[in-house]
């Protein structure tokens, strides 16, 4: 018998994290729809997997917008039939300012991807897993340790990812009448181009400047796929990989 294909959207998929995952999802066997701003990152995203292309769609879109985000969901279900899986991993941050200089727009910019983007996602996720057959799914979100220990001038940044915590106990809640189960990663220092500052010297909150450790991004691969391949009546609802030597337990 063959076992039925499951299907994926990983959001941020054109870079960082969100290529690693879906590149890592690709090679599992999973069929992978690629979300992301620019057309041209999600087909390297595609072309790095090595994966059939009857398996993996890249989708350009633009997460703070409803009708962008339904699109996507819209296009998962035509061409695949169904939804198993949902990474909310698209995000930004402000710049490094002290909370007094942050602009209006530079707040919102970061919130209204973080975390509306992520509310979105799961809206049109609850939608489809509901209705699909067999029913439900499992949603991850991608929060950060910045929630629990702040850095330095970070204030968009760190709210948000407070408030994904929040999003994840509510979506697991709603979600449990649907079948749908939803979990939180919360990622310290992975190499990506996000993190690259971190070993040339960033701001520490004793007002120091030192180089951080980074941790293999394929660690946090791998962590996302043993959430994504547990049945649904198994959850991990938070789940924490960092640098084992990184500013995290005592920051501050």
């Amino acid at each position: 018998m063959t076992t039925p294909l499951k299907v994926a959207i990983v959001t941020g998929a054109g870079s960082g994290i969100g290529r690693a995952v879906a590149v890592g999802l690709l090679k599992e066997g999973y069929a992978v729809v690629l979300a992301g701003r620019r057309a041209a990152q999600l087909t390297e995203t595609a072309n790095e997997s090595g994966a059939d292309g009857s398996r993996v769609r890249g989708v350009p879109t633009d997460v703070t917008d409803p009708t962008s985000v339904r699109a996507l969901f819209e296009g998962t279900r035509s061409a695949f039939g169904r939804l198993d899986v949902l990474f909310n991993n698209a995000g930004v941050s402000a710049p490094g300012l002290p909370l007094d200089e942050v602009t209006i727009d530079q707040w919102r910019a970061v919130v209204d991807v973080n975390l509306t983007g992520a509310f979105l996602c799961t809206q049109q996720a609850f939608r489809l897993m509901k209705s699909q057959d067999p029913r439900g799914g499992r949603i991850i979100n991608n929060g950060s340790i910045s929630a629990y220990s702040p850095r330095p001038n970070s204030a968009p940044y760190t709210a948000s990812k407070h408030a994904i915590t929040g999003l994840t106990k509510s979506t697991s809640l709603d979600g449990r009448k649907f079948d749908i189960a939803c979990g939180q990663i919360d990622i310290g220092n992975a190499v990506t181009p996000m993190t690259a500052r971190f070993a040339t010297g960033t701001l520490q909150a004793s007002g120091e400047t030192a180089v951080e450790p980074r941790l293999d991004v394929e660690h946090v691969v791998r962590a996302v796929i043993y959430m994504a391949s547990l049945p649904l009546e198994a959850n991990v609802q938070f789940l924490t990989v960092i640098e084992t030597k990184m500013p995290f337990i005592g920051r501050g």
